[in-house]
């Protein structure tokens, strides 16, 4: 049995307010990509009442070996009263940043798309002052699709490179990694009021070097923000970790990542794509579009 460092040991929450959050899911039959995936940061999210939402899922397209969302279940059809769910829990929840995600629909001719503007659309129409960054999958390389999203201005676009190239038929079998940092400089170029987001998993066998050329990459594709976290094996099924990397590591990547360009780097072993993405707010005021 593999013995977790003593940095990756989360605090219990409160759960009074846990279960404040996930009253209104259930109320409002939303899914989280907190619960979908097993985040360890559950408990401090839902205990400052915030939440990653996860649109048109829980089943998922695609199998990726380090993922915990479901793939074994038949994607349903679009339900057309989500973005208003959606909205209704931004209100409840007073939220001032909420972050959307969704699982890989490419069984869908747009990916999913125009659920993502319906959202927007849902989310503005309630709670205007609420910025909005979406977590979005790469769409199968339909930039069509890609401007479609970028037409509802979120404040933010996120898309995940998650690992090196060298790992990615691995990690990432029905992924591509030229056409992850195709999609990033595309959103530069349809809507350049976007800020861009991009994050990447290590302790899969990856070196320092990798890591940094990767960097490099993202930040050559226009990339504004960069998480980097640590991949923590779901279950027995799922890819293994090879090694727990240190505070410190991250704490370098951080620093590197600052000198090459990029606006924000959060780098800790705890990171996740939406971890305090909140924080992208004083960005924006420091660094206006």
């Amino acid at each position: 049995m593999v013995v977790k460092p003593e940095w990756l040991r989360v605090k219990a929450p409160q759960w009074e307010r846990v279960g404040s959050v996930k009253e209104i899911l259930r109320d409002l039959e939303l899914n989280t990509v907190c619960e979908e995936a097993s985040c360890p940061n559950i408990g401090e999210c839902f205990n400052a009442g915030t939440a990653t939402f996860l649109i048109m899922g829980p089943a998922c397209t695609r199998a990726c070996p380090y993922c915990d969302i479901d793939f074994e279940k038949k994607p349903k059809a679009l339900d057309p009263t989500e973005p208003t769910r959606l909205a209704e829990a931004v209100r409840r929840m007073n939220l001032n940043h909420v972050v959307i995600t969704s699982v890989n629909r490419d069984d869908l001719p747009d990916g999913g798309a125009s659920q993502f503007v319906r959202c927007i659309e849902g989310i503005r129409a309630v709670s205007p002052k609420t910025t909005i960054e979406l977590l979005i999958p790469d769409l199968c390389g339909n930039w069509d699709a890609l401007a479609t999203i970028l037409s509802a201005s979120p404040e933010v676009l996120n898309h995940n490179t998650e690992t090196i190239p060298r790992l990615y038929r691995r990690v990432r079998p029905q992924g591509d990694y030229a056409r992850s940092l195709e999609l990033l400089q595309k959103v530069q170029e349809l809507n350049p009021h976007v800020y861009t987001k991009s994050g990447i998993m290590v302790g899969l066998g990856e070196t320092d070097e990798e890591v940094r050329e990767t960097m490099r990459d993202l930040r050559a594709s226009n990339c504004d923000i960069l998480t980097i976290g640590q991949y923590l094996q779901p279950t027995q099924k799922h890819l293994d970790v090879k090694d727990f990397v240190t505070p410190e590591q991250f704490d370098a990547w951080r620093e590197y990542g600052e000198s090459i360009g990029f606006l924000q780097v959060v780098s800790t072993p705890l990171t996740r794509s939406s971890y305090h993405a909140e924080q992208v707010r004083a960005l924006m005021e420091q660094y206006p579009r």
